[in-house]
């Protein structure tokens, strides 16, 4: 990989989200309530200018910028891509949720703001860079989480803040611990000097930033605050909060796995984290009956799937492009079933959702293709991800991996299916007069957001399809 001491042109994707952030934020000051549409469009234009210059770059050899602290490569390519489109489809929500509000263009900002956080993290080669790119991914977070206004809104922010300051101080001890280890933070000279290192103090260390970076993905230990978040966040915070961040905090810990020495034996934490979060994200979501809540366990649970391939990192070539590939999945299909309870904000049970099929089958068709993507079912993107997760560990010699990915992939079928049954067979029942009890209240829905919801269904049946000219792209064919 080639070096470039100075070329800021290299950072032209996180140049433009910094700046659309900066005039975001201060324009808005200047613009009429009335007229905050302006902000999202020119937020909009930001994102479509940032999809586009990551797209060129994408094409481009690798290589680094500023002294080797920062990683421009297929990973940091995709992370940015993926980051900026998640956020672009996300704004659909914000149309319907905030338009008119009197934080609507300091919602923008704050969501241009975490988004380059989060390809900060993905990209950073040096342990300072990925404690600013923790920052600026977690900060505007909190203030995101608490615009909703409400004691669960209140609560919910609280609650990611002490999270947040906790696993931040021990990414900032561990980030402390290596470098005073090996006298650098920069990953290339790290990955030179660490197998020195004494090998408990550098576990130590090890243990501490992959806790930290955990936070950031929703992953076991730090993702208590994910449920409460999803639940009582706004929905245009809950999507993002649940989606965006995790593509840089994955991806960080897949390029830190790459400069780790076996002997800090990180390849059995990140795969206890990976066992732990996806079966106790399936566990806990079975109980659920708030939908948001639900999904919010279920993307603790896709954490653990999306781990598995870096656990395999040193021993298998498929380690990467499978990341990538489920994370593209991933964030096109839980937007869209976050989109789905956007456009029925009054539906907070699950039992609301009866008979949806038969009074708005657009909806319910979106429901089951995003629901059952979630899973893994073919040709859904997410399928295409778990299967070459799966592949990736069992190439590894992480077999047992593999099964227990399968296992939980079959256990998840059951709470997403809590959800999907009631809006089908509900409706068939009720159209044969076979059900008697009252129907759930009608409730107009949120235009935008029930466009998003279908597209986003769309996108993920469209990727699936096409995950083989994905991976060649993330495989650097």
């Amino acid at each position: 990989m080639e070096t470039e001491m100075m070329r800021p042109a290299l950072l032209l994707p996180e140049m433009l989200l910094a700046a659309g952030a900066l005039a975001a934020l201060i324009g808005g000051s200047f613009v009429a309530r009335d007229r905050q549409w302006f902000i999202r469009a020119f937020t909009i234009a930001v994102l479509v200018a940032t999809i586009v210059a990551a797209a060129i770059q994408l094409r481009e050899p690798a290589t680094s910028a500023f002294d080797d602290s920062f990683a421009v490569d297929t990973a940091t390519g995709f992370a940015r891509i993926l980051a900026a489109t998640g956020t672009l489809l996300i704004l659909a929500i914000a149309a319907d949720e905030i338009s008119g509000s009197p934080r609507e263009s300091e919602t923008y900002a704050l969501l241009l703001f975490a988004t380059v956080g989060a390809v900060l993290l993905a990209g950073a080669n040096d342990l300072l860079v990925l404690a600013v790119g923790f920052l600026l991914a977690s900060i505007p977070l909190y203030a995101l989480i608490g615009l909703a206004a409400t004691a669960a809104g209140a609560e919910a922010a609280m609650k990611t803040y002490l999270m947040g300051a906790l696993f931040g101080i021990l990414l900032l001890l561990g980030v402390t611990i290596l470098s005073g280890l090996a006298g650098t933070t920069g990953y290339t000279e790290l990955a030179e000097r660490l197998p020195d290192a004494p090998r408990a103090v550098a576990t130590v260390a090890v243990v501490a930033l992959i806790a930290g970076l955990m936070f950031k993905a929703g992953g076991v230990p730090a993702h208590f605050w994910v449920p409460d978040a999803a639940q009582g966040a706004t929905a245009t915070a809950a999507t993002f909060l649940t989606t965006v961040p995790k593509i840089g905090a994955l991806v960080a810990v897949y390029r830190l796995a790459t400069v780790l020495p076996t002997s800090t034996s990180w390849p059995i934490v990140v795969a206890a984290i990976a066992v732990a979060s996806m079966t106790l994200g399936n566990l806990a979501a079975y109980w659920q009956s708030d939908p948001r809540r639900l999904l919010g366990w279920s993307t603790v649970s896709q954490v653990g799937f999306a781990l598995v391939p870096v656990v395999a990192v040193d021993r298998s070539n498929l380690a990467l492009p499978s990341l990538l590939v489920y994370l593209a999945g991933y964030t096109v299909t839980n937007i869209a079933a976050f989109a789905v309870s956007a456009a029925l904000p009054q539906h907070r049970d699950l039992t609301d959702y009866r008979g949806l099929a038969a009074r708005r089958g657009g909806l319910a068709a979106a429901l089951l293709v995003a629901l059952l993507g979630l899973v893994g079912t073919p040709p859904t993107a997410v399928f295409v991800g778990k299967l070459t997760t799966a592949a990736a560990a069992w190439d590894g010699g992480y077999a047992w991996l593999a099964v227990v990915v399968f296992v939980n992939t079959v256990i998840s079928l059951f709470y997403y299916l809590r959800w999907i049954v009631p809006a089908y067979r509900d409706a068939a029942l009720a159209s044969s007069g076979g059900d008697h009890s009252a129907p759930p209240p009608e409730h107009p829905a949120r235009r935008w957001s029930a466009r998003l919801a279908v597209t986003g269904a769309a996108l993920s049946l469209v990727v699936g399809v096409a995950a083989g000219l994905l991976w060649n792209v993330a495989a650097g064919i």
